[in-house]
C-alpha cells in the first residue's frame, strides 16, 4: 500500500535562542520566510525547504542527547572555497581538507548544534 505526499523538507531543533536561524541566516544569506520569532523559520533553497523550530519545552527532553546522527545537510555550491570561507567567518572552519571524491570535491562543517553540513562542489564546475 503506498500513500501521496506533496512535498518534504528537513527540520531541525533550535534549543538555544535562535542560534540555528541567526547562523543560517548569515550562512545562506537569506532571510527565512516564513518566520515566527522564537517558534520557526524556514529557508526556501533550491530543491529544498529548511525548517528550523524551537521544540514545545515538553518535547525539549527528546532532542537533548546531541549525539552525531547519519544526518547531514548537503548543500551544493558553485565554489567551494566561497563556501568555506563563509561558513570559517562565521566561527565555524570544517572539520579537514578538501576531499577530492569521483564526483566532485566535498568538505564537512557543522553548524552550531552539531548537524553536519556538507559542502560539495560538482566535477562540472571545479576549475
Amino acid at each position: 500500500m503506498s500513500f501521496q505526499y506533496r512535498a518534504a523538507l528537513v527540520t531541525l531543533a533550535d534549543l538555544d535562542r535562535e542560534v540555528l536561524v541567526k547562523f543560517y541566516t548569515k550562512f545562506l544569506d537569506l532571510e527565512p520566510n516564513p518566520y515566527i520569532p522564537n517558534t520557526y523559520a524556514e529557508f526556501q533553497l533550491p530543491g529544498l525547504r529548511l525548517g528550523i523550530f524551537k521544540p514545545k519545552d515538553s518535547h525539549k527532553s527528546e532532542f537533548a542527547n546531541r549525539a552525531k546522527t547519519g544526518m547531514s545537510l548537503c548543500l551544493e555550491v558553485s565554489d567551494i572555497e566561497t563556501a568555506i570561507a563563509r561558513i570559517w567567518a562565521l566561527g565555524y572552519p570544517p572539520a579537514g581538507e578538501i576531499i577530492k571524491a569521483a564526483h566532485g570535491l566535498e568538505i564537512y562543517a557543522f553548524d552550531p548544534a552539531g548537524n553536519r553540513i556538507i559542502l560539495h562542489q560538482s566535477h562540472e564546475n571545479v576549475g
